[in-house]
């Protein structure tokens, strides 16, 4: 027996019900069901389908963005090293500097490892800073509730991480969280019913709250003083013949190096990502050809009424896909079983919602470039009545089925 299998072993008679620190039993059960499997599991055929539980679902989706998580650190140490070398600077300032220079780590851009780890210092303080403080809510919440608890904040935390700007203040994406996980989840019993998802809601609040720390140009690029602006609001400003004249391309954002959210900038590591979703059955493939039916359709319509004062009009379904985080958010937010529809053409159908959305919004509203967070959000309170549609729909064909019998 492993020395961690003894330890947890001894902990538990101090934690087990009736002990002096019972109601620390929440966080004890999440820690050893990390590691090792329940003992109290069923052991007849109770489950016809698949014996994953909640905890393996969660790690996969962790797992899945994980090619995310190393191009877009890549991207952001790309981005930043660029300009610096155009400005002429040649060391990071603060305490990121310093753990560049302990490491012997410069900031050449043509170098792969100054890229990743310049992009990581970045990226990793956002998600440790997410993940104690979604994590402290969710024991809180478990532990006055005296449930389990719920593996959720996982995927949230990492999530969350990847669709803000590297340069998004701590204190911020503290509050962010916070405000996803309690007002967006906990308030509504927790994982499994909570009809928002809880990342997006974190975005959507900070999005709002502080506009300038998550829709300004200079955000997206981690050197003080510089702006860039992303290839969206490029698009938003003059169509498909601006970002051609700014030097963007679909190969750009194939890869990802292009100046954007951390995580959501390539589109092979997404596709990556995807396929491990599809794989093992944790996302829906429904939903995704929801979205981008939505998306093609929209998109093709706005291309044939066509426009003389909205440049938006001329973007195709192809940049659509490839600018902005579309492609994220379609493979990773619209996909939560929780907060998606749960029938099976309820799921193409909120697929398609979401795609018409966020063209809509891209296209139609100039206050908001970027429209799939919104889209998702806003699909998401109609998830629950597309599905209800589906069944009485299902309800009527079985009736006349029967009646002709």
């Amino acid at each position: 027996m492993s020395f961690l299998r003894r330890t947890l072993d001894s902990i538990y008679p101090h934690v087990a019900e009736g002990a002096k620190y019972a109601k620390w039993y929440p966080l004890y059960e999440a820690i050893d069901t990390i590691f090792y499997s329940p003992a109290d599991v069923n052991r007849g055929r109770n489950h016809v389908r698949d014996g994953i539980d909640l905890k393996r679902v969660m790690i996969y989706v962790w797992l899945a963005a994980m090619p995310c998580v190393l191009v877009g650190c890549y991207n952001v140490g790309l981005q930043a090293n660029l300009v610096m070398q155009s400005m002429g600077v040649t060391e990071v300032m603060g305490w990121r500097g310093d753990m560049l220079a302990l490491f012997g780590i410069g900031v050449d851009p043509t170098s792969v490892w100054d890229n990743f780890w310049h992009g990581f210092w970045y990226w990793f303080p956002i998600y440790a800073v997410v993940f104690i403080v979604g994590g402290f809510w969710e024991v809180l919440f478990a532990s006055v509730r005296g449930h389990e608890i719920n593996e959720g904040f996982f995927v949230t935390s990492i999530l969350f991480s990847l669709i803000v700007p590297a340069s998004l203040p701590l204190w911020q994406a503290a509050l962010g969280i916070s405000f996803g996980i309690v007002i967006g989840k906990e308030v509504f019993g927790g994982t499994g019913k909570n009809f928002l998802n809880p990342a997006l809601t974190a975005r959507a609040f900070l999005y709002f709250a502080y506009p300038a720390q998550l829709s300004g140009d200079a955000v997206w690029v981690a050197v003080d003083g510089y702006s860039s602006p992303t290839a969206l609001s490029v698009a938003a400003s003059g169509g498909v013949q601006a970002l051609q004249e700014a030097g963007f391309t679909i190969q750009q954002s194939l890869t990802g190096y292009i100046a954007g959210s951390i995580g959501e900038t390539s589109l092979i590591a997404i596709a990556i990502g995807a396929a491990f979703l599809l794989y093992t059955g944790v996302a829906s493939w429904r939903i995704m050809v929801g979205v981008a039916t939505g998306v093609v359709a929209t998109s093709l319509l706005f291309n044939a009424v066509g426009s003389d004062t909205n440049a938006m009009f001329t973007i195709t379904p192809q940049w659509h896909f490839v600018i902005g985080g579309l492609a994220f958010g379609m493979v990773y937010m619209a996909t939560d079983p929780v907060s998606a529809a749960m029938t099976d053409w309820g799921r193409f159908y909120f697929g398609v919602l979401i795609g018409l959305m966020t063209v809509l919004i891209r296209v139609v509203n100039p206050a908001f470039p970027e429209g799939i967070m919104l889209a998702i959000l806003f699909a998401n309170l109609f998830a629950p009545l597309i599905d209800w549609f589906v069944m009485q729909a299902n309800i009527k064909r079985r009736g006349k089925r029967y009646a002709k019998a």
